[in-house]
């Protein structure tokens, strides 16, 4: 039995696994990126390219999914079940029908929609099971988000002699499966309720409450530096790798260095109930900013102080995104906030288009030590307005 208070023991441990099974989609063509561009006859930009369609796609599906109020008329366990099966079904059609550019991207595109129906409803589910320590919860759900992120990379360390298919085949695997646990095992939790629908005309109106405006712009600026600093990790090793000669094992290093995030969301929850998330989110994306700036630093140091310089980076990068998600929560207006939520990652998502094409713009152009310095000024302008809520009254 259960009350609106708590939930069985084995509701967050497997509402995270589902979370990280399902999330394993979203760079699993990054891992295999460089086998893609040998097989399809790809240019050098393919990186930035595959994982831009499917950010493109998991912003068009946010949207969809909002504007249809898709997990408040339909039983979220079943929308996530059901964005697994999709989300891993078009994950293989690139091993089973891609032929080029244009057809990989699409499947890319489609996985990245259905993704859409798995990270956002995956919360969802999560606080209609929980309605105390909420947001330790969710420090663990974007905790396995990154290990989900992560994942692909040490699939393609572990298995570099099998075909690139089986990075697909399994991601795709390990997604249904998460689908399948968390609907049999889980379902839907005791506080559903329906969310405020999404409301365009309200998006003005929002955004001139000054607390909220400060939250969300300082989300910009963290995701404008997150998503590629992720996709470009394994670049980042390679070039190092080639500069100095050495053999930095590229794919484990970028599991490694990815997955320390999650550890920075765990550890970032428990020190928010204490410091509050501004604060948490301030001091993460401040270090993440200094990692930005001395970036180019780190190509002249041994290899040891290089990786463990990146770890750090790893570690911070996504450790404020649970704590701006939270503050984004508490400061929106409580009448909008299914709609505050909605559009504010819709553009946070956008932005790490425009950030991951300048960084393949750069490629070829300029000394691959000086591209990430260009993710500078998203930290910069997120710190400028996030302090504003770290130095007020908003504790939590």
């Amino acid at each position: 039995m259960t009350n609106k208070n708590s939930a069985p023991l084995h509701v967050l441990p497997i509402i995270v696994f589902a979370q990280f099974a399902g999330t394993s989609l979203w760079f699993a063509g990054n891992a295999i990126a460089a086998d893609l561009q040998a097989a399809l006859q790809l240019e050098a930009g393919a990186v930035g390219n595959i994982t831009s369609a499917v950010q493109l796609g998991f912003i068009t599906g946010t949207l969809v999914f909002a504007v249809l109020s898709i997990a408040d008329r339909f039983s979220p366990s079943k929308v996530f079940l059901f964005s697994a099966l999709a989300g891993a079904f078009f994950n293989l059609c690139v091993f089973w029908f891609a032929t080029g550019l244009a057809s990989l991207l699409s499947f890319r595109f489609l996985t990245g929609f259905f993704l859409a129906g798995i990270y956002p409803v995956g919360m969802k589910i999560s606080a209609d099971w929980f309605t105390e320590g909420l947001g330790k919860a969710l420090g663990y759900l974007v905790g396995a988000l990154v290990l989900g992120t992560a994942f692909p990379h040490l699939l393609k360390a572990t298995s570099a002699s099998l075909p690139w298919g089986t990075i697909l085949l399994a991601t795709s695997g390990l997604a249904v499966l998460g689908g399948l646990l968390l609907f049999f095992t889980v379902g839907d939790g005791p506080n559903r309720r329906p969310a405020p629908r999404f409301e365009w005309n309200a998006i003005p109106q929002i955004f001139r409450f000054g607390e909220f405006r400060a939250a969300a712009f300082g989300y910009f600026g963290h995701m404008w530096e997150l998503y590629a600093m992720w996709a470009f990790v394994p670049l980042m090793l390679a070039g190092f790798n080639e500069m100095h000669g050495e053999n930095l094992n590229v794919p484990l290093w970028s599991f490694l260095i990815i997955a320390a995030g999650g550890l920075g969301c765990v550890a970032g929850g428990y020190i928010s109930m204490k410091k509050g998330s501004p604060k948490v989110a301030y001091w993460m994306l401040l270090i993440s900013g200094l990692c930005c700036l001395l970036s180019p630093l780190f190509f002249f140091w041994s290899k040891w102080l290089f990786v463990a310089a990146l770890l750090v980076w790893g570690f911070t990068v996504v450790g404020d995104s649970p704590q701006f998600s939270t503050v984004v929560a508490r400061t929106a207006p409580k009448i909008y906030v299914g709609t505050a939520l909605t559009i504010v990652n819709c553009i946070g998502f956008a932005l790490t288009i425009f950030s991951i094409q300048l960084l393949t713009f750069l490629q070829g152009k300029i000394p691959a030590m000086w591209w990430y310095v260009f993710l500078l000024p998203g930290p910069v302008f997120g710190l400028w307005n996030i302090v504003t809520l770290k130095n007020g009254t908003l504790k939590h």
